[in-house]
């Protein structure tokens, strides 16, 4: 869920099969020593929506005004940029630079030598690493080599209903004992406990297991970098995933659109997803509108209504922990090198502003403001606008304390296997989806919570084995 989180449709599909025949048929430029001197880059980016697009074009062209670098933009599906990398790879083809990448496919990258990291360095050094959150910069690092420049960052989160809370009397689900409390209590009449994915194609099943087990001290890998899902902490992890998944959830496949539409109907309680919602949640996108009964008088009572947990603790975890994704830009080792730099530093400067701007509550900046004026971009993101066919700031709609914590969750986000020094075997993961697959088998009552583990555990054994 680079939080593209699905909202992309066939034509997207389209364009990416496009672009991997044109890819493989050549007609991407010519070798990698031409394309260092024509001050010509092609951009691929992740930020793939219309809107997007169109807010970055605006962005571009200012670019190529004030530099005289000509910037060829190509719009690429999260699901498909795997595919397309190594078409491109194969073929001598790679972009100058790919924006919105996620933190796996930016180490599967890194594994495969598809980085000038050196670039990225140099980038990281004219913006100055004082002004980027340290959080960020580590999870986009291996032991002193910089991989990428990170951009910024979405959230995952878990979302409830306050007004039901309250009316049951039970606490916020913050922890794993209170969000099996209110699923139990608040399935029933119409209504299920939780929206929770279970699809086993699909990354964001994934990202929400990991934002659970997260909270339990439940890891890919432990200390010495071996695979763990089926340690005793991941175990109850997939315990309390199936609990609430399979007991307390819609029956059949969930996935990104099928949890949120649930939610917004009002037929759940409560449900995990990213801070890319926010703006639908608050009525601002016509194609994904609260549709509960008290929605159509009030439009926003579910935001009015809906509270947010940004990190989750489990009995097996020794603090609340957040998940959430950084993505980056990546500049390839065939770039035209000074071009692409160019590049990168203008989106992460006079840019920036309207970079983050185009969807604010899925792009929290990771650059806090410049030596300059520090703290300006931050600023700046709180006062954003969001919305698609209404527009709203985030500051008008949600409270100060819901940003406040959105920023910490930025500083105190943990990520699978990263610091354990398994960013490829993250990467790999992100392809092969054997968590996702552990749960859909697990959640479809195919499998036992410690078989998922354990299978799961056994997908990512053979991976890691495949990778050295």
């Amino acid at each position: 869920m680079g939080m593209t989180t699905g909202r992309c449709g066939p034509a997207v599909a389209r364009v990416a099969a496009c672009l991997v025949a044109c890819l493989l048929a050549g007609c991407s430029g010519g070798s990698a020593a031409e394309r260092r001197s024509d001050n010509r880059i092609t951009v691929w980016s992740q930020e793939n929506l219309p809107p997007r697009m169109a807010a970055t074009r605006k962005i571009v062209s200012r670019f190529e005004k004030d530099t005289g670098v000509e910037v060829d933009l190509v719009g690429v599906d999260e699901a498909q940029l795997p595919q397309l990398i190594m078409s491109a790879a194969a073929t001598g083809r790679l972009p100058d630079v790919i924006a919105a990448v996620p933190l796996g496919q930016i180490w599967q990258m890194y594994g495969n030598g598809l980085l000038d990291t050196d670039a990225a360095a140099r980038v990281l050094t004219a913006l100055d690493p004082g002004t980027f959150e340290p959080n960020a910069l580590a999870l986009t690092e291996d032991d002193g080599t910089r991989l990428a420049v990170p951009s910024d960052a979405w959230l995952q989160l878990l979302l409830y209903r306050k007004d039901l809370f309250a009316d049951a009397g039970l606490k916020p689900p913050d922890t794993y004992a209170h969000a099996r409390e209110a699923a139990a209590a608040l399935d029933g009449g119409g209504r299920y406990g939780i929206s929770l994915a279970t699809d086993p194609s699909d990354v964001f099943t994934q990202q929400s297991f990991e934002d659970l087990a997260l909270a339990n001290g439940c890891g890919l890998v432990d200390e010495r970098g071996e695979p763990a899902l089926d340690s005793p902490a991941c175990v109850a992890a997939f315990t309390l995933y199936d609990e609430l998944a399979r007991e307390h959830g819609a029956p059949g496949s969930q996935g990104v659109d099928s949890t949120r539409a649930t939610y917004f109907s009002g037929s759940s309680a409560m449900m995990v997803w990213s801070s890319f919602l926010l703006d639908e949640l608050a009525g601002l996108r016509s194609d994904a509108l609260p549709s509960c009964p008290e929605c159509r008088k009030d439009p926003a009572f579910l935001a009015d209504n809906t509270g947010v947990v940004t990190s989750l603790q489990g009995p097996d975890g020794r603090e609340p922990a957040q998940f959430g994704e950084i993505t980056s830009w990546a500049v390839t080792e065939s770039a035209e090198t000074a071009a692409a730099e160019r590049f990168v530093t203008y989106l992460m400067g006079a840019g920036y502003p309207d970079w983050f701007g185009m969807a604010p509550e899925g792009k929290i900046p990771v650059r806090t403001g410049t030596p300059a004026a520090p703290g300006t971009f931050q600023r700046a993101w709180r006062s954003g606008v969001m919305g698609v066919d209404r527009r709203a700031s985030l500051r008008a709609t949600y409270p100060a304390a819901l940003l406040d914590r959105l920023v910490a969750g930025v500083r105190g986000m943990s990520r699978w296997g990263l610091t354990e020094g398994q960013g490829t075997l993250v990467g790999a993961t992100g392809g092969e989806l054997p968590v996702a697959k552990a749960i859909g088998a697990m959640t479809g009552g195919r499998l036992s919570p410690a078989e998922a583990a354990r299978e799961a555990d056994e997908e990512v054994t053979a991976l890691q084995e495949s990778l050295r």
